[in-house]
């Protein structure tokens, strides 16, 4: 006997559809995308499939597979949209147009023996090429793979709806223009265009992790996105150390969340948290992330898989005085070797002042000084204030908290800055 469709309670089919179509949209799209090879017609074949669902599943109960019948709805209108062009590619011909538009050859793939046959896989490389700013790459795989709106999206990065309405928009037709495919690049290409994915992914992660501006020292949405789609990615590139490097060094990052604000929403330094508040589960997953990212690598250990290796250091500390900063700061060091930047000498100077004193430190960071990029970095004098405190300069201290105050753009941090100056200002 066939199995009736199941049927939602009055009123909640809409919220059925729009749940449902937030999980399976990436898939959707990536699946059409590969028919139709340009994601922002996919996205709204994908949309199209919503809207027929939104029609017909109050009137006829939803269905017991709807993902599956949201992404072949979407599948028949692009085969559809696909025949269209074809006819009429072939109808230019015969009138003997000169004119070539030529149908998608979504079978016509590289055979290369590395090549990952995964239509998710490819809509990630899509989404985060290179031709795209970082913002376009951020807002389009949020708005693609996170399933975010562009609200939501708006809401995460504190800018205008607008702004990110126009980032998405002209991301598609970047990618349009420039002929992107949509594929997963091999060979040496493949390497480069990693990076751009990881890259996306950490940013993503970060400004979750620490905001750069507003209220709030954390949204974490935006970890949980971040975190997602690097377990993801890791589950389709197994054999990319780095894919798993980042995986791990998120994990490990995320297992603190509980701990590094009070019950106000104020920032807890890390010498401060209560680790057993550090969350079990993620730490070990962001051990056997690295196990993996190690047992696959091939040669000299990347910026990602370093920076793994250093929140593992934290992670297996059980108090802030058992942290082996010696090895923390010898890992900066590969790294600032590895990944030459102004912040990783900052977190290399922080390191060494707990490894060495605030003496060496100070040298590192004074060094800093004119460096373009830190110009406007509040962590720059807020570590240089924590160093002077330490050595008993409390004035020149006070001054640089000031500063730091006064550079940083969120309010949590400005808040602890201003205290930190002020208990300077008391000693």
């Amino acid at each position: 006997m066939e199995q009736q469709p199941t049927r939602a309670p009055d009123g909640g089919v809409d919220t059925a559809v729009e749940t449902i179509y937030r999980i399976e949209s990436p898939r959707i799209i990536a699946g059409v995308a590969r028919i139709v090879r340009d994601v922002g017609i996919a996205e709204e074949l994908a949309q199209d499939a919503l809207v027929a669902a939104l029609e017909q599943w109050p009137r006829d109960g939803v269905p017991d597979n709807p993902g599956a019948w949201l992404t072949a709805t979407a599948k028949h209108r692009a085969i559809d949209l696909v025949r269209r062009r074809e006819r009429y590619a072939r109808k230019l011909e015969e009138v003997g147009r000169d004119l070539s538009l030529s149908a998608p050859h979504h079978l016509d793939e590289p055979s290369d023996p590395d090549d990952i046959d995964d239509d998710l896989l490819r809509l990630v490389f899509t989404a985060c090429h290179p031709v795209l700013s970082a913002e376009a790459r951020i807002a389009l795989t949020l708005r693609l793979l996170g399933g975010l709106t562009t609200s939501e999206i708006a809401r995460a990065f504190l800018v205008p709806e607008a702004t990110v309405a126009q980032r998405i928009v002209r991301a598609k037709r970047t990618l349009a223009a420039k002929g992107v495919d949509f594929e997963v690049p091999y060979g040496p290409e493949r390497e480069a265009r990693l990076g751009s994915v990881l890259e996306v992914i950490y940013l993503v992660f970060n400004e979750g992790y620490a905001a750069t501006a507003g209220d709030d020292l954390l949204r974490p949405a935006l970890c949980e996105d971040a975190l997602r789609l690097a377990r993801v990615l890791a589950e389709l590139m197994p054999k990319e150390s780095e894919v798993h490097a980042l995986a791990a060094l998120l994990e490990l990052q995320e297992s603190r969340a509980a701990a590094r604000t009070g019950p106000g929403g104020e920032p807890v330094l890390l010498k401060d948290q209560q680790r057993r508040r550090w969350n079990r589960l993620l730490i070990r997953r962001g051990f056997t992330a690295l196990g993996r990212a190690n047992a696959v690598a091939t040669g000299r250990p990347g910026p990602y898989a370093l920076q793994a290796a250093i929140a593992a250091c934290h992670a297996q500390a059980y108090t802030y005085e058992d942290t082996d900063w010696r090895v923390i700061a010898t890992l900066y060091g590969l790294l600032a070797a590895t990944s030459p930047s102004p912040v990783v000498e900052l977190n290399r100077a922080v390191a060494v002042s707990m490894a060495e004193g605030p003496g060496p430190a100070l040298d590192i960071v004074d060094a800093l000084a004119d460096e373009p990029a830190l110009r406007d970095y509040h962590l720059l004098p807020s570590v240089r204030g924590d160093l002077l405190a330490r050595l008993g300069r409390t004035r020149e201290a006070r001054a640089e908290f000031e500063r730091a105050a006064a550079l940083a753009r969120n309010e949590r941090e400005r808040a602890l800055l201003e205290a930190r100056a002020r208990e300077s200002r008391e000693s």
